[in-house]
Order: structure tokens, then sequence, then C-alpha cells
């Protein structure tokens, strides 16, 4: 007889009558069964949040003969499928196997030579909005702050890109610059590049809009990137690296919005002064530094 095996990801804080229904219609037909769990290769993602072993105890707990294993995403369908069959060739060589999923399942991109089966959703479960239903619930329990410190413990160490702006007018001779409450001193204008920004460019340019008012300004030309000695990231393990671009102001009047809380224009022969005394931001002075080499050479 044919081993059975489930591929699923059971991405979900606890297994659900629609998984219980899926393991028992396939044991049901089975003596034997294996449940292959896909494994995404990002650390914890919204979509991805529980790792292989998570999945695996939770479903050992309550299944404990059943086989469990991992079976790594892969962009090409073709390769995933050969990685799947010689997952289960080498793991059990003697064995042949029927492949079970549900709706929305591994079938349609499988390409291996094992027999497929689809089987019909039992009740309306949806992985996402569990996994919304249980994100931000906070319980009292030494497991559960043990939980977030795996997570973050088991999650690479990130980089998050930012852009700033040197926006320049009168021939590049004059850059605005901005102060935020947190730190009262000059800086580029920039923020947080956003997922929904197509470009780094057009980050820089949203940025610029939101920060400064309705103004119009030329091409965002790249400049430079920096590792910003943010002073919320200095202790931590993540990091700020920020690209710097350049524009020329066309027209408008800018106004300080969103967190900067002022805005002025100035000549860059008073910069290296107001470095001296201390009025330009700390975290930016690696990108003054660059601005001045390149732009106050050619006064």
């Amino acid at each position: 007889m044919k081993t059975g095996v489930i591929i699923a990801r059971f991405q979900t804080p606890y297994l659900h009558d629609g998984h219980r229904e899926l393991i028992r219609q396939v044991a049901a037909n089975h003596t034997k069964l294996i449940i292959l769990l896909g494994v995404s290769p990002i650390m914890g993602s919204r979509k991805n949040p529980y790792d292989y072993y998570t999945r695996e105890k939770m479903i050992k707990k309550d299944y404990p003969d059943i086989i469990v294993l991992p079976i790594s995403d892969h962009p090409s369908d073709r390769i995933w499928s050969e990685s799947l069959d010689n997952l289960l060739k080498s793991v059990f060589p003697t064995e042949q196997f029927c492949l079970y999923g549900s709706r929305d399942s591994f079938i349609p991109y499988y390409a291996g030579r094992f027999e497929t089966v689809e089987l019909p959703e039992h009740g309306d479960y949806n992985a996402t909005e569990l996994r919304r239903q249980y994100a931000d619930k906070v319980f009292d329990s030494n497991d559960f702050r043990a939980g977030i410190l795996y997570a973050y413990y088991n999650q690479y160490t990130k980089v998050y890109p930012t852009v700033d702006v040197a926006a320049f007018r009168n021939n590049r001779t004059e850059l605005l610059l901005g102060k935020k409450a947190t730190n009262n001193k000059w800086r580029f204008i920039g923020g947080f590049a956003d997922p929904e920004d197509p470009d780094y460019e057009s980050a820089a340019l949203r940025e610029l809009v939101e920060e400064c008012g309705d103004i119009e300004v030329g091409e965002m030309t790249y400049e430079t990137s920096r590792k910003i000695n943010d002073w919320r990231y200095r202790n931590e393990a993540d990091k700020i690296i920020t690209l710097l671009f350049s524009c020329d102001f066309i027209q408008g009047e800018p106004s300080a919005k969103d967190d900067i809380i002022d805005l002025n224009w100035f000549k860059l022969t008073d910069l290296p002064q107001m470095k001296v005394a201390c009025l330009l931001s700390d975290e930016h002075h690696e990108l003054f530094d660059f601005i001045l080499s390149k732009y106050l050479k050619n006064e």
C-alpha cells in the first residue's frame, strides 16, 4: 500500500478542525502517514511566522506517530518537485507515495512522479485570518514571553533602508535643511523607505513632500549611501543604511510638516563652520562631508 503524504504549511497558532479532518481523511486510506511542512527562506514574517520546529511540535503533540519532515521553498517549481521526490525516496527508498493537498495547495505547481489527490476543504478556515486574530493578543505566561524571545532571536539581523535628500537652489550653492523635535540640529530631509514605494527615488520624493509641503523639484539623483548611527538603533543589532539623493528646487514655499519642526536654506559655504559649532546633526556628518567635498570645491 502507498504511504500517504500531506503537503501543507500549517501556519496557524493551533491545529484547527480543517487540519484534523485533512489528517483523518488521509489516515483512513493509509497505514503510514507523512506530513511535509513547507519552509520559507524568510526567517519570521507575517505570512510565515512559525518556523519548522514550532509547527512540528504542534503536530507531534496530538499526532506523535506521524512523521513530519521539512521541504524548503524554491523559486523553480521543477526543482522544488524534484527535491520533494528525492526527499521522500531518500528517507523511504522502498515506499510508494500518494500526495495530498487541499484548496490553494501545492498540486498546480507539482511536476514530480507521484500521484496527487486534492481533498475538499473542511469548514471555512483561513490561516491569514487566524493569524490576524492572534496577532495583538498578549498572554500572561512564561511560555508566551519565551516565545517572543525565540521569535526575535531566530530572525536575521536587519538593515532598515532610509532616504535622505540634498535639495539645492541657486545653482547648488544653497541647501534646504530641517530640524526634528528629538534632535535640535540641522539635518537632511528624509525618512524610512516604505514597502509600497516603487523605488528609492520615489521614496525620497515622498519624504521631501511629506516633510516640506507641496514643493516642486527636479529629478532625484543618487549621490551616496552610509550607515547611520541613529540613536534608536545604537544599541541594537539591526541598523540603518541611508541612500542620499540630490535634486534641484524649482518652485513652491517649503513649510515644516510631519516630524520636521523647522526648515531653512543655508549656503554651502556656511556648513563647515556650522559643523564646527555643532549645529549639524551628528548622524549626518558623513553625508554633509560628502556633499561639501563634491559641490563646495566647485565654488
